[in-house]
């Protein structure tokens, strides 16, 4: 069976401020923009997804750990292999997200650098040699 698309969907305390931020990150406008979900087409089948900590809280229920309660705590990487990597990460420390790791050659071989977003998502900015 073929996947069609494949959405990462990063839970938010704030998805207007999310969305700001990613749009002005990313270059892009999102393509979906309604109360409860913001969506930035990443290339190919990637799908990026903000939602609201209460929205999947309210979609789930109490079958989930409330996402409240990790604000701030690294959930997720979104790892962005990009031709410019170097744009990216100073567009996305200049919208204010928090520097943890100049660029590096990693030992994976590519070039990488990481920030962390408003909510405490990690975002790796990355120059692969492959």
């Amino acid at each position: 069976m073929r996947i069609h698309r494949a959405h990462t969907i990063l839970y938010v305390e704030d998805q207007e401020r999310s969305r700001d931020f990613y749009s002005r990150v990313l270059m892009t406008k999102p393509v979906l923009d309604v109360p409860g979900m913001t969506e930035f087409l990443l290339g190919g089948p990637a799908v990026l997804g903000l939602m609201p900590n209460k929205g999947i809280k309210k979609l789930l229920g109490d079958v989930i750990v409330d996402p409240e309660t990790g604000s701030g705590v690294p959930r997720a990487e979104l790892y962005l292999v990009v031709e410019d990597p170097t744009i990216m990460f100073e567009r996305a420390v200049k919208e204010g997200a928090k520097e943890l790791s100049p660029f590096e050659m990693r030992d994976w071989g590519d070039r990488v650098a990481y920030v962390q977003d408003f909510d405490g998502h990690i975002i790796a900015f990355a120059q692969s040699k492959k």
